[in-house]
């Protein structure tokens, strides 16, 4: 029996991760094979095999005689993957600093030149977006493909609990705090200390959303 190119077993997947990231199918969702088939225009065997995929992301969960179901990410989930993605990118910035050329250093100076004209102006999104290409950036001179790998597997789990940590009161003003720390560090070529903020920027994210999901408990506890 030959097997399905693996190019569309991957461009069901990636239909699959976008649907459940945009939020068109929800964390605990039930995932219907049928309709999704019909709607894609596919057969059961490439969906099939993208459902295999998910799974082992840790996107989604099988559930024996009921299917398939989008996973959801508990306060537990996020208790042990932060401090693990913190270890990771933590590294990452070791490796990094140690890597960085004069060119790579002022590339990251513009990167948190932009970064802090956003947090300046309250802008966000666009303060995610700089935010993501200067972790990337750090991750790229690290140039270890399987620190990059573990940490892209674990922000997929992160993505699907959708979360908004900047939007804690307070919190967009200190990330760019810790940033600068780490990029001052990688600057100076202190690769110990860059880990060390690198760190401490990631799990301070982890207690901005702590703070976030606390306050959200209170408001609904204090509905009629």
């Amino acid at each position: 029996m030959r097997s399905l190119p693996s190019s569309l077993h991957d461009d069901v997947a990636s239909k699959l991760r976008n649907y459940i990231f945009e939020g068109q199918l929800r964390p605990g969702s039930f995932i219907d094979e049928a309709t999704l088939c019909e709607l894609w225009s596919i057969s059961r065997t490439p969906l099939r095999e993208a459902l295999k995929v998910l799974t082992a992301e840790g996107l989604v969960r099988h559930e024996p005689r009921r299917g398939c179901f989008v996973n959801e990410v508990t306060e537990q989930d996020l208790d042990d993957i932060f401090p693990v993605i913190a270890l990771l990118e933590g590294r990452c910035a070791f490796d990094a600093t140690q890597r960085a050329t004069p060119a790579d250093v002022q590339v990251l100076e513009v990167w948190h030149e932009r970064l802090r004209q956003h947090a300046l102006a309250g802008r966000i999104q666009d303060y995610y977006e700089a935010n993501f290409a200067i972790h990337e950036a750090i991750i790229t001179l690290a140039n270890n493909k399987w620190l990059a790998q573990t940490i892209s597997d674990l922000r997929k789990i992160l993505k699907l609990a959708r979360l908004q940590q900047l939007h804690a009161p307070g919190r967009l003003k200190q990330s760019l705090k810790e940033h600068l720390a780490v990029f001052e560090a990688l600057k100076a070529g202190d690769a110990a200390g860059a880990e060390e903020a690198m760190r401490d920027h990631l799990l301070q994210q982890r207690e901005a959303l702590r703070s976030l999901a606390l306050a959200q408990r209170r408001v609904l506890a204090d509905r009629p």
